[in-house]
């Protein structure tokens, strides 16, 4: 197990509703370098990532985020690692569960090819990423929080059966914004008046970690500008067709 598998895992047992898949695909990149930084893969040398050896990984995403690694000086920023290795990162994951036989979808109604949301199947995995978040692991949690995923939160998927298909498909906003790079982005100094994500978190007892979850609270902030700046940028355009 890894930490995004574990994430992944707990937004959708835990979370009252599937999260964004923009917000998802960033904290799931975090969440590929606290790993390798653990696995001593990858080293920080301030905000920048020095890969290290090429270990053994038995999951094949972690294994994929190792080879995409910047090998050249002056190396990679965790911000930009964030914006290109995020891109599409959400669905990639839940492809993986899926093809692992770890997702299956609940039949709505007595029609066998009406199918409703994505569910997770039980499986040691399930379990060993309940028993994280039931212990309240500092990093899982931290993650989860930049996604809106707090303590006590319940999974209300049973009793939101009949909601439509569409909720658990990722919305054109998100696919739109898992494009934007740093370079069209709008700082986080700039960013509308909006809810900041929890950079405080629990005690994670690591520099070089802790510098990865603020990076991921600050790139979400700036996902958050981006969305907000587009929708008034939107709104400005269709009052104009209104004038004609």
């Amino acid at each position: 197990m890894t930490t995004a598998r574990d994430l992944i895992i707990t937004a959708m047992d835990v979370a009252p509703g599937p999260p964004a898949a923009g917000e998802l695909s960033l904290a799931l990149a975090g969440a590929e370098l606290i790993d390798l930084l653990a696995a001593e893969a990858i080293r920080l040398d301030d905000d920048r990532i020095v890969p290290g050896h090429r270990p053994a990984l038995t999951d094949p995403l972690l294994d994929q985020a190792t080879e995409s690694l910047t090998r050249e000086a002056p190396y990679e920023t965790v911000a930009d690692w964030l914006w290109r290795r995020g891109l599409g990162l959400a669905p990639a994951y839940l492809s993986a569960l899926e093809t692992d036989g770890q997702l299956t979808r609940r039949r709505r109604g007595l029609l066998p090819f009406r199918t409703g949301r994505t569910a997770l199947v039980d499986s040691p995995d399930r379990r060993l990423a309940g028993e994280r978040w039931a212990a309240q692991e500092p990093v899982l949690v931290a993650l989860a929080a930049a996604v809106g995923i707090r303590d006590g939160e319940t999974d209300e998927a049973d009793e939101a059966d009949e909601a439509p298909d569409e909720a658990a498909d990722t919305t054109a906003a998100d696919e739109a914004a898992d494009t934007e790079t740093p370079n069209t982005k709008t700082s986080a100094a700039e960013a509308p008046d909006t809810a900041v994500p929890d950079t405080e978190g629990p005690d994670t007892a690591d520099d070089a970690v802790e510098t990865v979850l603020v990076a991921v609270n600050e790139a979400l902030l700036e996902l958050e500008a981006v969305r907000q700046r587009r929708s008034i940028e939107q709104d400005a355009f269709d009052n104009v067709w209104r004038g004609y």
